[in-house]
C-alpha cells in the first residue's frame, strides 16, 4: 500500500489518498476499488501449493541445477522444433514395429493390467483379438486376453501411437514415418473413420469387419498409391491445415483434404477394385490425418526424448485408467488416474454420467505445437472452450505459460502469426499448478455405443509433480 498523509498532519494521521496493490484474492481489491481507491492485482499464488518439497525441488531445479537442465531443454526444443517427419509407406505391423509379437496387442496410455482396462479399452481389444482370428466371438476373446494369450503393450514402448481406445495387432496395417535428423522412425495405425468401429470403444461385428477391411482392402490400396507419390512430409501439411482452421486434434479436415489432394493423382492410378470404396471411405473420414499428425508428433518427441537431464515433457497418454507422463531422458512413466473430459459438447441423449475418462495417445500432438497450444487457430475448437474465439485463444495463452519456447513452423493467423507453444516444461506446470489442455473425443463408458461427444480434458497436476520430484532425485549428487 502506498499512502500520503495529509499535508501538516502528524506521522498517526489517517492517509488522505490510498493506493493499494493486491497479492492474492481479488475480494480484497475489490472492496477498495469499491470505495473509490485505487486498486492493482498481481496474479501470484504460492508456488507448488505450497507443499515443501515440491518448492524445495524447484529452488534446486531453478537454482544450482538450472544450467544443466537448461542446457538440455534447449536441445530438446531444438529437436522439437526441426524434426522433419515424413510418410513413406504402410505396412503390417509385425514386419516394422518393433518388438511387434505374434500375439501382442498394442495399446494406448501407460502399462496396464487387463483387469484395469477400461470398458471401451476392453472392447477394442476383443475386436482386434477377433480381426486377428484368435477368437470368434467377444467372449472368447475376453477369457484369452484374461488367460494370458495375448501380450498387452503399451504403443509407446514400441515407436507406435493410437488414438481414443485403439488397439493394434500383429496384422494391421500401420503408417510408416521417418524422421531423418534424427533418424527414427514412428508409426500409428491407418484412422477407422466414423461409425460402430473399434477405436471409438466398440466390439460389435461392424467393428471387426471395419479392423479386416482396413488390413485386406484399404491399406493395398493406399500402399500403392503413396509407392507412386513417394514420401510425403507431414509438418508442412499440418502448418497449411491451421491456416485453414484446423487445431491437428479435435480437427483435422483442412489438412486431411490437403493430403488427399496431394495423394489423388497416384491414387486413382491404382488398379485395385478395392479402389472405388477405399475412396468413399478417405472422402467421408476427416480425421484420417490425425493418425498421421500423432506418428509425426511420437517421431519427434521420440527423438528429443534420448535427451538426458531435461525437464521437458516428451511423452503424454492416457488408457481411460491412468494419465502418464515421460521427461526426455527418462524412461519410467509419472502416472495419475485419468480425468474426466470436461467443457465438452455432447451427441443428444448423452452427458457426463455416461462418458469414459480421458483416453488415447492423441495427447501428444500438445507437445509439439498441435490441438491444444494451436485451439486460437481453429474457430470451430472455441466452442469447447466457452463459445467465442477469445476462449480459444486464452487457451492457446495458458499453454504458452507453460511451455519453453514457441514453434516456428506452426502460426497463429490470430495472433499476428507468432509461433504455438512448445515445449512443456514440468517445472513451469508444478510451480503454476497449470497442466496441459487437451482436444478430445469423448466415449461411452460403458455400452459400446462409440462416441458420444467431444471436449478438453485438464491433465491432472499429480503426474507433473511426481515426475518432478524423480527429476530432481536424479540429477541430486549421488542421484
Amino acid at each position: 500500500m502506498n499512502a500520503s498523509a495529509a499535508p501538516g498532519g502528524d506521522p498517526g494521521s489517517l492517509p488522505a489518498e490510498v493506493r493499494v496493490v493486491n497479492v492474492g484474492l481479488s475480494l480484497f481489491a475489490d472492496a477498495v476499488r469499491a470505495q473509490g481507491a485505487a486498486a492493482v492485482d498481481v496474479d501470484w499464488r504460492i508456488p507448488a501449493g505450497g507443499r515443501t518439497e515440491l518448492v524445495a525441488a524447484l529452488a534446486r531445479l531453478y537454482g544450482p541445477l538450472a544450467e544443466r537442465v537448461d542446457a538440455a531443454n534447449r536441445e530438446v526444443l531444438r529437436r522439437l522444433d526441426t524434426g522433419a517427419p515424413a510418410l513413406v509407406g504402410v505396412a503390417t505391423a509385425a514386419a516394422v514395429v518393433p518388438g511387434m509379437g505374434g500375439r501382442t496387442v498394442l495399446h494406448c496410455g501407460p502399462p496396464l493390467a487387463w483387469d484395469d482396462f477400461c470398458d471401451p479399452l476392453r472392447r477394442s481389444a476383443r475386436a482386434t483379438v477377433m480381426a486377428e482370428g484368435w477368437a470368434a466371438t467377444a467372449a472368447e476373446a475376453d477369457r484369452l486376453i484374461a488367460a494370458g494369450g495375448v501380450e498387452l503393450e503399451p504403443a509407446n514402448h514400441h515407436a507406435t501411437v493410437v488414438p481414443m481406445a485403439t488397439t493394434l495387432g500383429p496384422s494391421a496395417p500401420v503408417l510408416v514415418v521417418d524422421n531423418p535428423p534424427g533418424g527414427n522412425r514412428a508409426f500409428a495405425p491407418i484412422n477407422q473413420g466414423p461409425g460402430l468401429t473399434a477405436w471409438f470403444g466398440a466390439d460389435a461385428p461392424a467393428a471387426v469387419e471395419r479392423l479386416v477391411w482396413l488390413r485386406d482392402a484399404a491399406a493395398p490400396v493406399l500402399a500403392a498409391a503413396l509407392a507412386g507419390a513417394g514420401e510425403v512430409e507431414l509438418f508442412p501439411i499440418a502448418a497449411q491445415g491451421l491456416q485453414m482452421g484446423d487445431d491437428l486434434h479435435m480437427r483435422t479436415q483442412a489438412a486431411t483434404n490437403l493430403l488427399l489432394r496431394h495423394l489423388l493423382p497416384d491414387l486413382v492410378a491404382v488398379e485395385d477394385p478395392a479402389l472405388g470404396e477405399v475412396a468413399r471411405f478417405l472422402s467421408g473420414n476427416h480425421l484420417f490425418f490425425l493418425n498421421l499428425a500423432m506418428a509425426a508428433a511420437k517421431a519427434v518427441t521420440d527423438w528429443a526424448a534420448s535427451v538426458p537431464d531435461a525437464s521437458v515433457v516428451v511423452a503424454m497418454a492416457r488408457n481411460g485408467t491412468t494419465f502418464g507422463i515421460r521427461l526426455a531422458g527418462d524412461a519410467g512413466w509419472s502416472a495419475a488416474p485419468a480425468p474426466p473430459v470436461g467443457r465438452a459438447l455432447y451427441y443428444p441423449g448423452f452427458g457426463p454420467d455416461s462418458s469414459a475418462p480421458d483416453i488415447g495417445d492423441s495427447a501428444v500432438l500438445e507437445l509439439v505445437g498441435l490441438g491444444g497450444p494451436a485451439a486460437a487457430a481453429s474457430p470451430a475448437v472455441a466452442a469447447f472452450l466457452g463459445g467465442t474465439v477469445a476462449d480459444a485463444v486464452a487457451t492457446t495463452e495458458a499453454m504458452d505459460r507453460i511451455c519453453l519456447g514457441r514453434s516456428s513452423r506452426f502460426k497463429l493467423p490470430l495472433l499476428d502469426y507468432r509461433g504455438t507453444p512448445v515445449g512443456v516444461d514440468v517445472r513451469r506446470v508444478v510451480e503454476l499448478e497449470l497442466t496441459p489442455s487437451i482436444n478430445t473425443g469423448i466415449l461411452h463408458a460403458s455400452e459400446g455405443t462409440g462416441q458420444v461427444g467431444a471436449g478438453i480434458a485438464e491433465a491432472p497436476v499429480a503426474c507433473f509433480q511426481q515426475a518432478l520430484l524423480g527429476l530432481d532425485a536424479r540429477l541430486a549428487p549421488g542421484g
